[in-house]
């Protein structure tokens, strides 16, 4: 196969996990509040008001669909800031409690840098990316446990963990949790019984830029950052007011478009789960086949160089992401994998949009399998 060759049609964007295209109601959204949402919302002229009163009703919708209080909800440059806000808060506020966070083998690599501030009790998962329950007990009834952490989907594999499950635990031994929800809010039901919880824009259509940070009333929050008020979640500097109305309005858009799109792009990740098997030799599907994220997927490949068979799908007009490939930064793994116990070579996470059609998927499918092929081929293998 060329690999020079010009791709079969348009690009194909299949890398939403990492960040969604704009939905339409985003860029309506943006455009309106950059007219009305330029000034200081904490000043008392009439620019301010009206910029204080778009903050309140953006505010008033993330919280709705949350479920929160309004004055529970706070928001953050990104959503790695408002994950790593919520565990060095929630471990500030708890140090008389204690300092170990308890935390799964396969959080996103923010908590996992943030949990290298204090001490950490990571709590492994099974083949399918799920985590062991009986042993987050044991973990979170530990003495000197301050703060526990909990991925509501696994960003890699797809598999949807036992939140619930997991915070009733958290309860029992006296111990906030906190859930990464970035890849699950707007797309599943948001669980029950956490303490603190983040999510981040740019996952569910959103603009980039915006995090969602979610305090319980009752919990204590001490901030990591110097600031006039220690105890009251906030982020440093100006808040992108126009960017967080067009956050709030995205996310009430998609939440009313989540269960039709939660079932078709399930058919669709179903189908590449299936054809892949069924077409790539020696490749391994990852995460639980049932309890997933409706849109996203992932399988690995042996003999097969993650990074090559990025840059090959990339010519031929494919957007994916790979958790295999080693970095400059990590030469590692994905850590993720490396947890399950899985496959981590030639590792391929496609993720699908609003925007994804069944033709791309066909088109995807039909290009992958000769290009592992021709990459095995030239590997010797």
């Amino acid at each position: 196969m060329d690999y020079t060759g010009d791709p079969a049609g348009p690009p194909v964007y299949l890398d939403a996990a990492s960040a969604a295209p704009l939905h339409p109601v985003t860029r309506e959204a943006l455009l309106a509040a950059l007219a009305d949402g330029w000034a200081d919302p904490s000043r008392l002229y009439a620019a301010g008001r009206r910029a204080q009163q778009l903050q309140e009703a953006a505010t008033a919708v993330v919280a709705e669909i949350l479920s929160v209080r309004t004055d529970e909800v706070s928001f953050w440059p990104s959503g790695t800031a408002a994950a790593q806000a919520a565990v060095l808060g929630g471990l500030a506020g708890r140090q008389r409690a204690g300092r170990t966070l308890v935390h799964s083998a396969i959080e996103h690599s923010a908590v996992l840098h943030a949990a290298r501030s204090t001490e950490a009790a990571e709590v492994g998962v099974n083949r399918l990316g799920r985590l062991d329950l009986d042993a987050w007990g044991r973990a979170v009834s530990a003495p000197g446990v301050a703060l526990a952490s909990l991925i509501s989907a696994s960003h890699e594999a797809g598999t949807v963990q036992p939140v619930e499950e997991a915070a009733a635990a958290c309860a029992s031994a006296g111990v906030p949790l906190f859930v990464d929800a970035a890849q699950s809010v707007g797309r599943l039901r948001v669980p029950k019984g956490w303490s603190l919880l983040s999510a981040s824009a740019r996952k569910w259509g959103g603009p980039p830029g915006v995090g969602v940070l979610v305090v319980r009333k009752g919990v204590r929050w001490l901030s990591p950052s110097p600031q006039d008020d220690l105890y009251r979640p906030r982020a440093q500097g100006a808040l992108d007011l126009p960017a967080v109305v067009a956050a709030a309005a995205s996310l009430r858009a998609v939440v009313a478009e989540a269960e039709s799109e939660r079932v078709r792009l399930s058919e669709l990740t179903t189908r590449i789960r299936n054809r892949v098997a069924e077409t790539v030799p020696d490749v391994e599907i990852v995460g639980d086949p049932i309890d997933r994220l409706p849109h996203l997927t992932t399988f690995s490949c042996l003999y097969v160089d993650g990074e090559a068979l990025l840059h090959a799908l990339d010519r031929h007009g494919f957007a994916v992401s790979s958790g295999s490939s080693c970095t400059s930064s990590t030469l590692r793994p994905s850590h993720v994998l490396e947890a399950m116990g899985v496959l981590s070579h030639g590792n391929v996470r496609v993720s699908l949009h609003r925007g994804t059609t069944s033709a791309e998927v066909d088109r995807f499918l039909a290009v992958l399998p000769g290009l592992v092929e021709d990459i095995r081929k030239e590997a010797g293998f």
